[in-house]
């Protein structure tokens, strides 16, 4: 099956938000998102309005997603623009501006047929065409129980960094950190 990938409209709202629930349905969800089923089921329409909007065009964040022939959406992946001198998501300081890949879901079927390689290809194209200023890397958090992501991660060319970091509301539990070099900084 031919898939075109592309980048969400604004007007997609109600898809972003059935593929982010169907992600966070799948079993390996609870180590691959940082959000539940019923956190992202209780977010109202707005929400998901405001998602599809800023994910659609500008520099902050853009989502890629995969769409089947019959316009059913297979996978995403979303690369956020995180500026120096601010704070993410582990409030952790961000010492350069930089991108940061979140939202990787591909459907159980679709999986190994190269689709999420194709996500990641736009998604970095995307990311290494933006200026000033051009981002020098992009970045990625991995469970550390999220054995198979990690092998895909590495298999692209992302390497840890030895940056850990606690879960948010599992300190117990670590995500790893993995970067990608800008190609012609490599």
């Amino acid at each position: 099956m031919h898939y075109v990938i592309r980048p969400v409209r604004p007007n997609e709202w109600e898809k972003v938000k059935e593929l982010r629930i169907a992600g966070l349905k799948d079993p390996a969800a609870p180590v691959a998102f940082l959000e539940t089923v019923e956190q992202a089921e209780g977010r109202p329409d707005e929400f998901w309005k405001e998602r599809a909007e800023g994910a659609s065009h500008g520099r902050a964040a853009r989502q890629f997603v995969a769409e089947a022939a019959d316009g059913r959406w297979v996978g995403s992946v979303t690369v956020l623009i995180e500026e120096g001198g601010t704070v993410d998501f582990f409030d952790q300081a961000v010492e350069r501006t930089q991108g940061h890949v979140v939202g990787v879901f591909v459907r159980v079927e679709q999986r190994g047929t190269g689709l999420t390689e194709a996500l990641f290809a736009a998604a970095l194209e995307w990311a290494w065409e933006l200026e000033e200023p051009a981002l020098e890397r992009v970045r990625l958090f991995v469970h550390e129980d999220n054995a198979r992501a990690g092998a895909f991660y590495r298999k692209y060319g992302f390497e840890a960094t030895g940056t850990v970091v606690p879960v948010p509301g599992n300190p117990s539990a670590k995500e790893l950190e993995y970067v990608l070099r800008r190609p012609d900084t490599a």
